[in-house]
């Protein structure tokens, strides 16, 4: 699909946009998604046995993404003129967002787990502790340790975050990448946090995406791999679909 953050992209002067989408025979899955860019305002319904809507924005939420992206000095050049915002993460591969951005972050986050131990709820009853030794962050039941990881390993939920479909490492490296990106593993020593009033909230944080889910009507928005974990992400799904709508919003 079009790469429209990368100048020398055929898509780059061209306004789009994109959803995600997956349907198989046990239904649809869905969601509206500014995990590389944010440009057009849209939503999607879904209908089968329920009928849901997500990703919808605030009126006069384009304007106030653009003009909110600009607010934090770093993220300013994320900015594509008129067409788009480019998530941190492409930005720092194109030179346009600060490589060390989270490192003091990652660093107070090592800091305190060295002498504090870290409880993940991954789902079904099960519960991973996990407590950091150099540079390791090691947990129980078989997850594999983690490196520290780098500015860009949090930002794409990869590298040192990178999460595995095996039920244990895989749910631990999200509830990190969700914790590093919403800046909250240094205010609870459980995770991942379900309150979104304490996302965000430090200096260093994932500023596009506190501003993505700032202009959402239902405060959902995929502003990054990780934003479905404890459900803030733009996503719907249904076992029995019958259509799928997707609107443009006037602008």
């Amino acid at each position: 699909h079009p790469a429209g953050w990368v100048p020398d992209d055929p898509s780059h002067g061209v306004l789009h946009d994109c959803v995600e989408f997956t349907l198989k025979s046990d239904g649809m899955y869905c969601n509206t998604t500014m995990v590389d860019m944010f440009s057009v305002p849209l939503s999607i319904r879904l209908q089968g046995s329920q009928d849901q809507t997500t990703g919808k924005l605030a009126p006069g939420a384009r304007d106030a993404i653009f003009r909110g992206i600009g607010e934090k000095s770093e993220f300013a050049k994320l900015r594509q003129e008129d067409l788009r915002v480019v998530a941190p993460g492409h930005g720092l591969d194109l030179g346009l967002f600060p490589k060390d951005y989270y490192d003091s972050h990652i660093d107070a986050v090592w800091n305190k787990y060295a002498g504090e131990r870290l409880t993940v709820h991954a789902g079904d009853g099960r519960t991973f502790t996990g407590q950091v030794s150099g540079d390791q962050f090691a947990f129980d039941g078989g997850v594999k340790a983690f490196s520290r990881p780098s500015t860009r390993d949090v930002l794409f939920c990869d590298g040192a975050l990178a999460a595995p479909n095996d039920g244990g490492t895989g749910p631990v490296a999200a509830a990190l990448g969700a914790g590093f990106n919403r800046s909250v593993l240094l205010a609870a020593t459980e995770q991942p946090s379900n309150d979104p009033k304490s996302f965000y909230q430090e200096d260093i944080t994932n500023h596009y995406a506190k501003v993505m889910h700032a202009n959402a009507e239902d405060g959902k928005a995929y502003g990054f791999a990780f934003d479905d974990v404890a459900g803030f992400a733009s996503y719907i799904q249904d076992g029995s679909p019958k259509s799928i709508t997707v609107t443009l919003t006037r602008w």
